[in-house]
């Protein structure tokens, strides 16, 4: 696992790549809330430093008041650098744990990305919006809260779908931060899926990022999409450090 100061710099450009609405901070936590999108990673508490465990219970609720104004269930982001006593006491009051996922990492160079081809991402957020929807299965009034976040990038983010006479077949979000390329959004239509066309559209990401001067990618992906996992083993990321959520879905706080 990279060392702390290396997950902080994952974890900024994680905020950054996909931005919350509203940003705030308790101590050390960084407290995400988005009204127009329900993802756990736009709502939810993101603690910056394990070593950051004064005063628990009464910073607790008072974070919990800001989920309940915005009407979402409190949710902690448990990465390496959330401190243990956090975990337990959270544990502690029936918090349920959910979305163990990974973050994994590449030196571009090091990637399968040879053989990729190359695409101009798009420029109408509209349509690739529109493409993911479909390619996830996500509801259509999902869209106006995926265009305000995708909108609200501030790194240059490339935007790639792969098409054919059926319509969308592939969608990803490349992120280019500086050196750091970031992988959002990943999908491939089912009846598509394990025919490759999710690996070379990937591929045609990171060579565009590599073209604008990253050397090193990320994505998150949870831990038992064994699917996508293998693609991205084969492509040569390899897991960095994992995560979890800390739910209460009783909305007593």
């Amino acid at each position: 696992m990279p060392g702390l100061a290396q997950i902080r710099r994952l974890e900024a450009a994680a905020f950054r790549a996909w931005p919350a609405t509203s940003v705030q901070h308790e101590g050390t936590w960084s407290v995400r809330l988005t009204a127009s999108h329900p993802s756990r990673r736009l709502n939810s508490v993101n603690p910056l430093d394990p070593h950051d465990h004064d005063d628990i219970p009464a910073r607790v609720e008072r974070v919990g008041k800001k989920f309940r104004d915005y009407g979402r269930p409190l949710t902690f982001r448990q990465s390496p650098l959330a401190p243990p006593e956090l975990s337990r006491y959270l544990d502690e009051r029936g918090f349920k744990r959910v979305g163990h996922s990974l973050v994994m990492s590449a030196a571009i160079d090091k990637l399968a990305t040879d053989n990729a081809f190359d695409q101009i991402p798009l420029q109408d957020i509209g349509r690739y919006v529109d493409a993911s929807i479909v390619i996830h299965e996500h509801d259509a009034h999902m869209k106006p809260g995926l265009s305000e976040v995708i909108s609200a990038i501030k790194p240059t983010a490339g935007m790639f779908v792969l098409e054919d006479d059926d319509g969308p077949v592939s969608s990803v979000i490349c992120v280019q931060d500086g050196n750091l390329a970031g992988i959002l959004d990943m999908g491939t239509r089912v009846e598509q899926k394990r025919q490759g066309k999710g690996r070379r559209l990937l591929a045609a990401a990171l060579k565009w990022a590599k073209s604008r001067g990253a050397n090193t990618a990320w994505l998150q992906v949870e831990s038992d999409n064994q699917a996508a996992r293998k693609m991205y083993e084969a492509l040569g990321f390899e897991p960095a450090y994992s995560y979890f959520y800390l739910v209460d879905k009783e909305h007593r706080l």
